[in-house]
């Protein structure tokens, strides 16, 4: 079994909240909406509000009826993350007959998936590497709200101002998620990038997949940063709502990246604040490889 191929030709099935270029919901749009936002000219930046106590805007939400009805399979696979935490380079490692990529918070994910006992994976990153890419993604994606210079945009990141709520309540609430479902992979972005080859291994493991060695190089192969980067299926580049002249979708991708945008001040800041929210959590994170 070619499980790359088969990731991508399966892998097309949203959940409004999922992250599909080819969804008839995606992100809670309907086809409709999403074929009249199709350039610059046409896309306003939404305000946040307050949605079932998250921080949504309206692109996101206008269709939740139907993200909360979607009928999960029982051999669904559903690839979580927060924004910019890595959905795009799980699902090149991840086999299965229906993938489904969503940002939801662990609260929104349609109650189907439970039911149905859905294996899940979920990509958490470290929060401060997070921040930067989504401050460079904001600055050049309009249906994301205005971040405004990066002393804002991280105090905002702080509160928890963010397009699908607070990373920590997020990430914590996914991780103590866990504890009581045992069909949850939960999988650190770090990890990926230090280890590639290893956490295919725990993927399939997982999933119940063998790979053939040829299979398993050309699935690491297709999760090579720059080979992402340049796939139109990964970098967004058809997105009439991005500015690829601001920043690209695919930046970086690397751990560390924070030091390059972090003052000494706002480091000292963001630790303190860290440390009290995740005071009571067992989840850990590295910020450097």
């Amino acid at each position: 079994m070619d499980a790359h191929f088969l990731f991508r030709k399966l892998s097309s099935y949203p959940l409004g909240l999922l992250h599909n270029k080819q969804a008839c919901i995606v992100e809670g749009r309907s086809a409709q909406q999403r074929q009249h936002h199709t350039t610059m000219e046409e896309i306003t930046r939404p305000p946040l509000y307050d949605f079932h106590g998250v921080h949504m805007s309206h692109y996101f939400t206008d269709n939740w009826d139907k993200v909360q009805s979607f009928q999960a399979r029982p051999d669904d696979i559903v690839v979580a993350t927060y924004p910019k935490a890595g959905v795009d380079l799980a699902e090149n490692l991840t086999t299965t007959p229906r993938l489904i990529k969503t940002h939801l918070p662990v609260q929104m994910v349609p109650k189907s998936f439970w039911e149905q006992k859905c294996r899940i994976v979920y990509v958490a990153r470290n929060a401060k590497d997070c921040a930067v890419s989504l401050f460079h993604f904001g600055r050049m994606n309009k249906i994301q709200p205005d971040p405004g210079d990066w002393d804002t945009y991280l105090k905002d990141f702080m509160d928890g101002k963010q397009t699908f709520g607070s990373w920590y309540d997020h990430s914590i609430n996914w991780w103590e998620k866990k504890k009581t479902y045992p069909n949850l992979h939960y999988v650190f972005y770090e990890d990926l990038v230090e280890d590639c080859g290893r956490e295919v291994d725990n993927f399939c493991s997982f999933l119940g997949v063998t790979l053939t060695a040829e299979e398993k190089q050309r699935v690491l192969g297709g999760t090579q940063f720059d080979n992402m980067k340049k796939n139109n299926l990964t970098n967004y580049s058809g997105i009439g709502a991005m500015d690829f002249k601001v920043s690209p979708f695919m930046r970086k991708g690397k751990v560390g990246d924070w030091k390059n945008h972090f003052t000494v001040a706002q480091n000292e800041q963001f630790e303190e604040h860290y440390k009290e929210k995740l005071k009571n959590c067992t989840l850990k994170f590295r910020t450097e490889l």
